[in-house]
């Protein structure tokens, strides 16, 4: 089986909190995964294409949210299928042109699924708590930094 390399190694408990996130983003604002994202072992960001800003209710439900799942110690595991299976269950918009045919799809649970190349924890349970540290809106964007405490 051939898959694309990675280029980069992300600390794995913050990388996986990215894609608990992201899910809480899509399911809470309907918006797309993160536009951009720098994750990082101390601090992380992402950003978010947004109609408007969260208000602070908004952005106490996502802790509230992003901390449940963390909370039920989640299976995190993985799948290799072909693109076309994993269109099926995961946006693919996102994913370079020279992805390979074989993708490996990480799920957190029955909460997220995506196509990822990146180092995952096995369970949430390893995670920590997940805080926001600051966030700003532009009038499209919303950043977030958050951390693992």
């Amino acid at each position: 089986m051939e898959l694309n390399s990675h280029n980069k190694q992300e600390y794995p408990p913050m990388h996986t909190c990215e894609h608990i996130l992201n899910q809480t983003m899509v399911r809470m604002f309907g918006c797309s995964r993160s536009m951009n994202a720098h994750i990082e072992r101390k601090k992380s960001k992402c950003d978010y294409s947004l109609q408007e800003a969260p208000t602070a209710a908004q952005v106490l439900e996502v802790t509230h949210k992003v901390n449940e799942i963390i909370d039920q110690h989640v299976p995190v595991t993985i799948d290799f299928m072909s693109r076309q299976e994993a269109a099926n269950i995961v946006d693919l918009t996102k994913l370079p042109a020279d992805a390979s045919e074989m993708l490996r799809i990480v799920r957190i649970g029955d909460y997220d699924a995506c196509a990822c190349i990146g180092q995952h924890v096995d369970n949430t349970a390893e995670l920590g708590h997940f805080e926001i540290i600051s966030h700003d809106y532009d009038g499209a964007r919303w950043r977030v930094r958050f951390k693992l405490v």
